[in-house]
Order: C-alpha cells, then structure tokens, then sequence
C-alpha cells in the first residue's frame, strides 16, 4: 500500500453470529455504499491492512460482513472497534465544487474580514444541514450551508472563508 492513509468509512461493532460473521456500522450514504468499495482496510496494531471481503451485505441499520480469517465468534468479537477504510483513489471523483468530508477536515475557517476561526475538526449531519466542527481559541459549531455561511472553499490554500459573527 502506499503512503496514503485510508479514510474510515465504519466499523466493526462486533460479532454477527457463531461463523465469523462481523457487524459492520457504515458512515456512508446511503450505508450500503460501503459494500461498493473493494478491498477494505482494516485498521490492527497501529498499521492499515487491505482485506479482500468474502461476503457482505445489508442487515437491518448496518452491514455484516465476512472477512478472511475471521472463522469463528471469539475471531469476530476480536474485531470489534477496528476502523474499516478504503483508499480516497477507490472513491468516484468529485464534480467542481464538490467536496468529501476528509477534504475540509483540517482546512482553516475565515471570516469574511479576515480573522482567522480555528481549523475544521470534523463534520456533524445534523438532518435539517450539516455542520463544521471548529476549533480554535473555542470551538464554534458552523452551518455547512452553502452560498449563505459557507462562501469559498479552497482546497489549494487550505481555507474555508464564512460569513459568519465571531462571536458565536
């Protein structure tokens, strides 16, 4: 694998069943994208391993899944926790103006004046807009609403310029 850190897109939340099967929370949406991306990588003792799936699917508000090696419930249950990732080359590419949450994570928030916020921590989807996680001197909660709060974003400098009251 090259140097590139997969991007966490679930994980296991533990054993499904007696034959290795694994429950598998998906962060993608709709969840059963997850199932679209081959291989998946596992994160185990501090290092990121490709795992080619056996069988996956859909299964109730989740995934189950069954991984190599993975043959029996006490195998399974010692997954429980790990990251599943896939390599941001495995995912469809963006139109312009469009963007993966992993892109604006770490970019640094302005305001329209110029003062600078804090850095994008992570995002929240909230339902009714998603919203920036900033932290900075204080962490301020940003409406990710586009053309009103969010006005540029530029991934080559870093920056992410808002119209938004420091004060809030």
């Amino acid at each position: 694998m090259a140097d590139e850190t997969p991007i966490v897109m679930g994980r296991i939340a533990g054993p499904y069943g007696i034959k290795g099967w694994v429950h598998v929370v998906s962060f993608t949406t709709p969840l059963d994208n997850l199932l679209d991306y081959r291989p998946w990588y596992l994160a185990r003792d501090r290092r990121w391993q490709a795992v080619e799936v056996l069988e996956a699917r859909r299964h109730g508000t989740g995934l189950v899944a069954l991984l190599p090696g993975c043959d029996d419930r006490d195998a399974a249950a010692a997954l429980r926790g790990t990251p599943v990732g896939v390599l941001r080359e495995q995912l469809p590419a963006t139109a312009v103006d469009e963007y993966y949450w992993h892109d604006l994570v770490g970019l640094r928030v302005k305001t329209t004046q110029g003062m600078e916020l804090g850095t994008v921590d992570h995002p929240i989807e909230t339902g009714a807009n998603d919203v920036l996680v900033v932290r900075g001197e204080r962490e301020r909660l940003i409406p990710f609403i586009r053309g009103q709060v969010v006005l540029q974003i530029d991934l080559a400098a870093g920056e992410i310029q808002v119209d938004w009251d420091p004060e809030f």
